[in-house]
């Protein structure tokens, strides 16, 4: 087995006629493996085409389209380009191996999502999400499947008349809103990854809550460095936890102050007047042909030879009115579909995830304003006990001052010098006495000083 391999990988040794130039076999052979040596290729026997693949990045999407069937693809970065219109840095905020804030991004043909764990793509046509093993993507695409199929099923339950009726109620209803059944694909795709974007981040906020109360509680009542150490960690989660709340509070704020962005993700809208544009041309082209055989012959009736140069002329003078006139409706939608467009719908959607997240916010704004609160009222502890010792440290000093009485006392009668009052039996009872009722006033003058000047409550 491994010969054969080596005999494939390596290239054929060629035939050389023994005892050429008077030789040694041996020194031929080895002239002959050191020129094969030389002359194979660097790279012979490895897979270049597997390499290129590999390198181009091919990773499995999950694809759910609006009838909410799903299935898995294997695409590469390059085929997902032509196939969304996107360009590169775009899908490189999905890319797993890179941490990229809250995104939404609308562009022609699709809407780029980033929000915490849900990385999808979504078009008019499809949602391609990330496949991953995660528990949060898994629920992201059965609630979606879920959703379609219920307005699948609804749809196929109601009448013809019915369905007439719906439409002209919700056509007519312009200022009550749409419900949620009458959102397009791509807006109930955003709205499920909204959903589980703001419905986590608000678990782990409130997971977060409940962790931090009782520690906080326990250091207010104990003060050691192993709680002082649990808060900081919990604080330094809280911290992170803002700024990703805060990012994507800023994210939906921003696409609910620009218009022309939600403009952009009516994908579905966008997709019809395509369609009809294209509809559009392809009736000019054919009323073009059928000008065309109007002026340069009819095939119902003959043309005088009088008539038709005078008619030849009349098919440009048509051609360009009908040109100006398709030109004139076509910039004319566009304006409409720019100024006038339906944005309420999206403007809606976007502020009712935008309450939400903001109290996510105001919770993880209220627990970081009760750590503060705690770590201000632990700080007046430790001042408190530092003014006792403070306080402390006074007395002693001013203690020690009048205990140095006695040795200045000492240290005058223990000079050999003769006094007279060493010869008197009394003179030691006197000198001690005298000497300590001086210390005890000078200790009291001290805490009447300190008591006057306020620096020890007395």
């Amino acid at each position: 087995m491994a010969e054969n391999l080596k005999a494939r990988l390596l290239p054929p040794r060629p035939s050389t006629p023994p005892g050429v130039g008077g030789d040694n076999p041996t020194d031929v052979s080895l002239k002959n493996r050191s020129n094969l040596i030389l002359k194979r290729p660097l790279f012979q026997g490895m897979d270049m085409v597997g390499l290129k693949k590999r390198g181009h990045g091919v990773r499995s999407w999950i694809r759910i389209d609006p009838a909410g069937n799903s299935q898995i693809l294997e695409v590469d970065k390059t085929s997902l380009m032509r196939r969304c219109d996107l360009p590169a840095r775009d899908l490189r905020l999905l890319d797993p191996l890179f941490v990229y804030p809250s995104t939404i991004l609308g562009r022609e043909r699709a809407i780029v999502v980033n929000l915490e764990r849900i990385r999808c793509i979504i078009t008019a046509d499809e949602v391609l999400l990330l496949n991953s093993l995660d528990n949060v993507v898994l629920q992201y695409v059965s609630e979606l499947q879920g959703r379609l199929g219920y307005k699948l099923r609804a749809l196929q339950l109601l009448k013809p008349d019915e369905q007439d009726r719906k439409r002209a109620l919700s056509d007519g209803d312009m200022f009550s809103g749409s419900s949620a059944d009458d959102l397009p694909f791509e807006f109930r795709a955003l709205e499920v990854a909204l959903e589980f974007a703001c419905s986590y981040l608000d678990a782990q906020a409130t997971e977060l809550q409940q962790e931090v109360y009782p520690v906080l509680d326990e250091l207010t009542t104990k003060i050691s460095t192993l709680n002082l150490e649990h808060v900081r960690r919990l604080k330094s989660r809280l911290v992170a936890m803002t700024r990703r709340v805060q990012k994507v509070r800023d994210e939906i704020e921003q696409l609910m102050d620009d218009d022309r962005d939600m403009a952009e993700m009516y994908l579905t809208e966008k997709k019809e007047q395509n369609l009809e544009f294209s509809f559009l041309d392809q009736k000019s082209t054919s009323f073009f042909n059928y000008s065309n055989v109007g002026v340069g012959g009819s095939m119902s009736a003959p043309v005088s030879p009088v008539g038709s140069p005078m008619n030849e002329p009349l098919h440009p003078v048509i051609e360009k009115r009908l040109d100006k006139s398709l030109s004139l409706s076509r910039s004319r939608q566009d304006s409409q579909a720019s100024s006038q467009t339906a944005v309420e719908e999206l403007e809606m959607l976007l502020e009712a995830y935008f309450v939400v997240i903001d109290g996510t916010l105001n919770k993880l704004t209220t627990l970081k304003q009760y750590i503060d609160d705690t770590e201000d009222f632990i700080n007046i502890q430790l001042d408190n006990v530092r003014n006792q010792l403070i306080q402390f440290e006074l007395l002693l000093t001013t203690a020690t001052f009048v205990m140095a009485v006695y040795s200045v006392v000492a240290g005058v009668f223990g000079m050999n010098i003769p006094v007279a009052l060493f010869d008197e039996p009394s003179a030691f009872k006197w000198v001690l006495s005298t000497t300590g009722i001086a210390g005890i006033l000078i200790f009291l003058g001290f805490l009447w000083f300190f008591k006057q000047k306020r620096l020890m409550p007395l």
